[in-house]
């Protein structure tokens, strides 16, 4: 089990030969957002076998991204399939409360994330989490999302305990609206689903023009925070911090 952080919510995720990309943003930029570090190397996310796509804000399904991965399976919640594929984004698979397969042995599976307070009227404002399965291990993408009691039975969900977390602990202003986590309620997060690591994600990555000529340490605070956080409130886990392009394998 392989992890690439390739910035903001943006993950490569190797795993029993499956190369799975969640919520690819592989351009320099998102609209208006600068990105503080360099766009993704095309050597770590080629050759992706399937995309994840946790929502529909601009940050996560870049339409000039996704078409940038035509080889790629996009999974997602149905409605956001639906959506895909009236833009002609055809190679779409609905994901479901169930188990679909992604070859090899690996499994993807949606789960409960709780971000809908910023409804978007041209795209549906379907969000989830996935459960990604294999002989390796089990990997949860948080997608993004607020904290939700039913965290809890995620090992449930997937069938054995958590060995991967990918959680968002942030974003690129001053305030988090709802539907977002902080760093610190991500180590609850964390917590609540008993996983052996976990990753941040959806920090330090991009920021409003202008904001990196004063506020550089602020952007990159949030890893940080995290790792102290999760030290405290999950001591059975092991926060794993990466800079954008840095990869970590799961120790055995």
């Amino acid at each position: 089990m392989r992890v690439t952080w390739l910035g903001h919510s943006s993950v490569v995720l190797d795993l029993d030969g499956v190369r799975i990309l969640t919520d690819p943003l592989l351009r320099p930029h998102a609209g208006l957002l600068r990105r503080l570090a360099p766009r993704p190397d095309p050597a770590s996310w080629s050759r992706t076998d399937v995309v994840l796509l946790s929502h529909l804000h601009h940050d996560h399904a870049e339409l000039r991204s996704l078409r940038m991965l035509p080889a790629a399976a996009l999974m997602s919640a149905p409605a956001n399939v639906a959506w895909l594929r009236r833009r002609a984004l055809l190679n779409t698979v609905p994901l479901g409360d169930g188990w679909t397969p992604a070859g090899r042995g690996v499994e993807i599976r949606q789960v409960p994330a709780e971000h809908r307070h910023r409804p978007m009227p041209h795209r549906p404002n379907d969000a989830h989490g996935q459960l990604v399965r294999g002989p390796s291990g089990v990997v949860w993408v948080a997608g993004d999302t607020g904290l939700y009691p039913e965290m809890a039975a995620l090992p449930a969900m997937a069938g054995g305990s958590i060995d991967v977390a990918l959680v968002p602990v942030w974003g690129w202003g001053p305030r988090l609206s709802a539907g977002h986590l902080s760093p610190e309620t991500a180590a609850q997060a964390v917590a609540l689903s008993g996983a052996r690591f976990a990753l941040p994600v959806h920090w330090g990555t991009l920021h409003p023009p202008l904001v990196r000529h004063f506020a550089r340490s602020w952007l990159e605070l949030p890893g940080r925070r995290f790792a102290d956080a999760v030290a405290e409130q999950a001591p059975g886990c092991t926060a794993v911090v990466l800079s954008p392009g840095q990869s970590w394998v799961r120790p055995l």
